[in-house]
């Protein structure tokens, strides 16, 4: 709450006029039983007025008590999902390998939405409780000494279950939260990939999976919400168990006359506001041990330190970058695989503005090779290097932007073609962005969208074909402009037509930049100056299409069953 002191500030006035308003209700309903009925008209009128001023009082410091404090909530919230979001941004690619997206999107929402209802309510609730609480003990012995002391027997006969009852909570709120998580994570899944889920009729079965695990969060929720009630319950009843033995006294006062009405009733207004206060902090005590399992799931997240990081002061790449590239000796294990290599000492060297196409088959480590070059990771051993320089020694940034990747799936924003052409280059003028739609060969279909470039492409893209989507991250990689290029099977969503003339843009970006190809197709292979073969996470032969035919093995064998075949007529 640092950086809203002013809020916070304001809060706790509004906070104190409100409980001196409240503190002062009993004194004027003394006044009134006290004095008013016995002075006549006048006497009643100006008590009532009194009585009146004082509720209005408690209104507006009321009112702005929960202005203030909602909108620090908000504002509190607000920050801690900008933190998070940002942190979940900086952590590497092995972070995500092991955690489910649907999982940190609940962590994102509805475990930060704990801490609002922590910070805008129960946090308010808690400190105007212990006000009050305060407050009336004192003012109860202000009134009467001796019944005081009764009313004090019930304050720790409360507090003994609210905190029996806390660390159960706290871990039943977590595991309730774990739940929740694990529907959230199963619906984002699902909904992600409704086409497949749809085209497999499987629409019964996914409902039964998500219905199992909110059956399970409603189960771990009901413990919760027991463990709960049954702690304010008990604290209830010990409090006004105790205000009704200090009751019981008080009248038999009365009637003796040791005390008026009056004090009694203003005694009875404290031990009533005293009791409902100690009710509500147990209420909020259950309530932070809810938002302490949420905010220890927040907490670990935040404690996640990525593997890939750049060093504290990195080495600057050369301008203008010339692109060479050099694995050395590089071994490399993913982590949820740690016994099976996917590079073993690999080696490869690609001069300034060569085309080297990556052939093998799946799994022979081909897109690990891109990963590295991105470094989404580290090789546990060898290195990487780009003109010289380390990957490991420079700015992760700095590395990133220069170097523009194809993937084979591209990622399409729900956004416009405009943004999602533009997410390669942020800075980009109207006349860059077009260049890069023609040449990607994009124009035709992006002028017969309903609104041009200005198209929202729905999530995923859901408006385009495969095809145009491909065309798309062909036209963001060519607005990029980087020095290096990554293609991993850039035309292999297109028909012939479409390949042929993105097969032509793919040639004038590769020109003057260092081109690494992951293909199956034969055209790009034959365009390539050099082939490199991959198995197993080694180098397995490399050269010319023909050199390495006339070898045979592994490459004539892919060629025959992969390329020949396609190349041959129907």
């Amino acid at each position: 709450m640092k950086p809203h002191r002013g809020l916070l500030a304001a809060w706790l006035l509004a906070l104190a006029a409100s409980s001196t308003a409240t503190l002062s209700l009993p004194v004027a309903f003394r006044q009134m039983i006290d004095h008013g009925f016995a002075g006549g008209g006048a006497a009643i009128d100006r008590v009532f007025l009194l009585l009146f001023g004082v509720a209005v009082a408690l209104a507006l410091a009321t009112a702005a008590r929960f202005y203030f404090v909602s909108l620090l909530g908000e504002r509190v919230v607000a920050d801690l999902r900008r933190k998070l979001y940002a942190h979940l941004l900086e952590l590497d690619a092995g972070f995500y390998d092991r955690t489910r997206s649907g999982e940190l999107v609940s962590r994102l929402t509805a475990d930060a939405e704990l801490l609002r209802s922590v910070v805008g309510s129960s946090m308010s609730v808690a400190l105007r409780s212990t006000v009050t609480v305060v407050g009336s003990l004192v003012m109860l012995f202000v009134t009467s000494p001796r019944l005081a002391s009764y009313a004090l027997i019930g304050i720790p006969l409360a507090v003994l279950p609210i905190v029996a009852g806390g660390r159960r909570l706290s871990k039943i709120s977590r595991a309730s939260q774990d739940r929740i998580a694990d529907a959230n994570a199963i619906a984002s899944e699902t909904l992600g990939a409704v086409r497949t889920v749809q085209a497999h009729a499987r629409e019964p079965y996914e409902r039964g999976r998500f219905e199992s695990a909110i059956r399970v969060a409603i189960a771990t929720a009901r413990k919760r919400i027991t463990v709960q009630a049954l702690v304010t319950a008990v604290a209830i009843v010990l409090i006004f168990g105790a205000i009704t033995l200090v009751l019981w006294s008080g009248a038999h006062d009365v009637v003796a006359g040791r005390m008026s009405g009056g004090t009694l009733a203003q005694f009875v207004l404290y031990a009533l506001i005293g009791g409902g206060s100690v009710g509500a902090l147990a209420e909020v005590w259950n309530e932070l041990q809810r938002a302490a399992g949420g905010m220890s799931r927040i907490g670990e997240l935040l404690a996640e330190t990525p593997q890939v990081r750049a060093p504290a002061q990195p080495q600057r790449l050369p301008k203008p970058l010339r692109g060479g590239i050099a694995f050395e000796r590089v071994t490399f294990h993913y982590p949820q695989r740690p016994d099976l290599p996917a590079l073993e000492d690999f080696s490869l060297r690609v001069r300034p503005g060569e085309t080297v196409a990556l052939v093998g088959p799946s799994g022979a480590g081909k897109s690990t090779v891109f990963s590295l070059l991105l470094r989404f990771h580290d090789p546990q051993a060898g290195s990487i290097a780009i003109d010289g320089h380390d990957l490991r020694t420079l700015d992760l940034t700095a590395l990133r932007e220069a170097i523009a990747l194809v993937p084979q799936q591209p990622t399409i924003f729900a956004a416009s073609a405009r943004e999602n052409i533009r997410y390669g280059r942020l800075d980009a003028d109207e006349a860059a962005i077009h260049h890069a739609v023609r040449a990607a060969h994009a124009a035709d279909f992006i002028d017969a969208l309903p609104q041009g470039l200005d198209t929202e492409l729905g999530e995923r893209g859901a408006r385009l074909s495969g095809g145009q989507q491909q065309r798309i991250a062909i036209a963001r990689a060519l607005l990029k402009d980087a020095p290096i290029l990554l293609l991993d099977e850039a035309t292999s969503a297109l028909d012939a037509h479409s390949e042929r003339a993105v097969q032509q843009a793919l040639e004038t970006l590769m020109e003057g930049r260092t081109t690494l190809v992951i293909a199956h197709r034969l055209a790009t292979v034959l365009k390539a100056d050099r082939i490199v073969v991959m198995d197993r996470g080694r180098i397995v032969a490399e050269g010319t299409h023909e050199a390495l035919m006339a070898q045979g093995g592994l490459y004539a064998e892919l060629a025959r069953l992969q390329f020949l075949d396609a190349a041959a007529p129907a």
